[in-house]
């Protein structure tokens, strides 16, 4: 396979030249290839079956120690206009990244070969997805690629259609975290990866095109690409009405996209669209649409049981690749908090040894196609994407944010999304309660400066004749003693509920300074035994604590100086004012 398309066709002569491999292969995508590449890391030792008998074509990858996770340090922007990048980004000038980045790449390919793979993020059909090419040396990212794009000759295929597509050159180079970079470079829709293995540096579809080149494009192009999960919510009647939803890591993202009802519920249905990326763009019919840019999960696997969740636990039995678990006596993977077996080797290929650390790494991942999830909607591939009723945002707060409130307009909505926070815990930090900022859940992840992203979702209130209702959710309340007060899990398919009713305009709410709040009667909890005071603490709000949270989200706003949108800095003043 090779290309007709001639900017395809030279770059890649380009790179060949500069990294100078064995041996150029063209990726097909198929069936056939993807077991080629597994059979040659299992000759290399590079892959490890697992128990072929309990997890059948499950293998296991076992990283470098030192390349283990996304390495934001080490991860730019490169443009010629640093306040285009904004503080929350790493910025690089084009001319100096491109150069450190050629002196690495210099070689870099001996004795290796190096893979071209076209991919398509999102249905192949449809006009939202965007195109990318992949070069790398690695044959576990091109497997990874297989289960997380739509990869191959139907790609190749859109992109001499189309004759654009985003260029990412990724070497693993000598894994060395002092030769480790991630280079963006938006205005030309290229990415330069060298030094890593690890899924969100090297698969460069997923964090790098997905979210950071694509956040650029969309700002251009009139869309969002958003770090949100989507899901569909079927009622007993046959109705459906889909979500896309915002959280920063550790707030249950993955649990909710594969949500499994309580027992009351049953008759009700989670149709899993995406848990991680959603590309939202106006449809022909005026409303948000999202279809999701992946084919797969790249989840963290430590956590994940029967009971926290059991789509997600029941669906990487089989034809999944595992990276840094460790596993049992008999082969079957391993990790933390899994509740079945007991480890007898390490993520580093020891004999696992009790107090000497976790067994498995604790950003341990499994990559598996999205097909394999028993809650998967066959309309993730559906071209025109999928109608979003409602846009949730979420953090971790012990006391402040109520359970579940409702934006009073779009513009309101952007505000509270801009002032998503979550608070660290003492396992993580040694200091409970430091608020970390992560707007929409994007920090890591914009592309270009917050201030100027946020006046892109402001300007949606235009776009838009029928926009999303915008809602902000907070599973994790906590009494003096640190129990939670909501139970969280299956049952926040109650809020859901009331959520989906307020789009609907079927359940009254109460009005506060921050948003619509639910009645007492207004979410069904009344086989939960939830103590009635407990109850009023979820659903009410404490304007002392408020007065103090806006303070110190307005020095947060006031950091972007005159570049803040002033429909925002007018939403905190609003709110600000209903407190006094």
């Amino acid at each position: 396979m090779t290309t007709k398309n001639q900017e395809l066709a030279s770059w890649v002569s380009s790179v060949a030249e500069l990294t100078k491999p064995e041996s150029v292969v063209w990726c097909d995508g198929s069936e056939q290839e993807y077991q080629r590449l597994i059979d040659l890391m299992l000759e290399e030792g590079t892959l490890s079956p697992l128990n072929s008998e309990t997890h059948p074509n499950c293998y296991l990858h076992l990283s470098d120690p030192q390349d283990v996770a996304r390495v934001e340090h080490l991860t730019y922007i490169c443009t010629d206009d640093p306040e285009a990048v904004g503080d929350n980004n790493n910025w690089l000038a084009v001319d100096d990244a491109k150069q450190k980045m050629h002196a690495l790449y210099d070689g870099c390919m001996q004795g290796r070969t190096m893979y071209i793979i076209p991919y398509c993020m999102g249905p192949v059909d449809s006009p939202y997805s965007r195109c990318g090419v992949e070069i790398t040396d690695s044959p576990y990212v091109v497997v990874n690629m297989k289960l997380m794009t739509r990869m191959g000759a139907r790609a190749l295929a859109r992109i001499e259609r189309e004759g654009t597509f985003v260029k990412g050159l990724h070497s693993t180079g000598e894994l060395d975290p002092e030769r480790r970079f991630i280079m963006h470079f938006p205005e030309e829709l290229s990415i330069m990866s060298y030094g890593s293995g690890y899924g969100g540096n090297a698969l460069l579809g997923k964090k790098c095109h997905a979210l950071r080149i694509a956040s650029w494009q969309a700002r251009d192009e009139g869309w969002l690409a958003e770090h949100m999960l989507i899901l569909g919510l079927e009622s007993p009647e046959g109705e459906t009405h889909y979500i896309a939803a915002a959280f920063p890591s550790a707030c249950g993202k993955t649990n909710l996209a594969m949500l499994i009802p309580p027992e009351k519920y049953k008759d009700w249905k989670i149709w899993t669209l995406g848990d991680d990326i959603a590309w939202l763009h106006k449809g022909e019919d005026g409303q948000l649409r999202a279809i999701n840019p992946e084919a797969g999960y790249f989840g963290v696997v430590p956590g994940t049981n029967a009971k926290t969740n059991r789509n997600a636990y029941d669906m990487i039995q089989q034809n999944t690749i595992f990276t840094n678990v460790a596993q049992t006596d008999d082969g079957e993977p391993w990790w933390e908090d899994k509740k079945v077996g007991e480890p007898s080797v390490d993520w580093k290929g020891n004999d696992y040894t009790p107090g000497n650390g976790p067994a498995a790494h604790p950003n341990s991942r499994f990559t598996v196609s999205a097909k394999e999830n028993r809650a998967y909607s066959s309309l993730a591939e559906a071209p025109d994407g999928v109608p979003i009723s409602a846009i949730i945002f979420g953090g971790r707060r012990r006391e402040l944010a109520p359970l579940v409130y409702q934006a009073k307009s779009w513009e309101h909505g952007v505000l509270i999304g801009a002032g998503v926070a979550s608070e660290t815990t003492a396992a993580a930090t040694g200091e409970v309660g430091v608020v970390r900022r992560d707007p929409m859940a994007m920090k890591p992840f914009c592309g270009y400066n917050f201030a100027d992203y946020w006046a892109h979702w402001l300007s949606f209130a235009e776009r838009l004749e029928n926009p999303p209702k915008i809602f902000h959710v907070n599973w994790f309340r906590q009494d003096a003693e640190g129990r939670f007060l909501w139970p969280g899990f299956g049952e926040n398919l109650r809020v859901l509920r009331w959520i989906i009713e307020r789009c609907k305009g079927t359940v009254d709410a109460q009005e506060t300074a921050i948003g619509y709040l639910p009645l007492e009667d207004g979410v069904d909890i009344a086989d939960l035994n939830i103590d009635p005071a407990v109850w009023r603490a979820l659903i009410s709000i404490d304007d002392d604590q408020w007065r103090q949270e806006m303070d110190e989200f307005g020095d947060y706003l006031d950091s972007f100086g005159e570049r803040l949108p002033v429909a925002l800095r007018a939403q905190h003043q609003m709110v600000k004012a209903a407190l006094t």
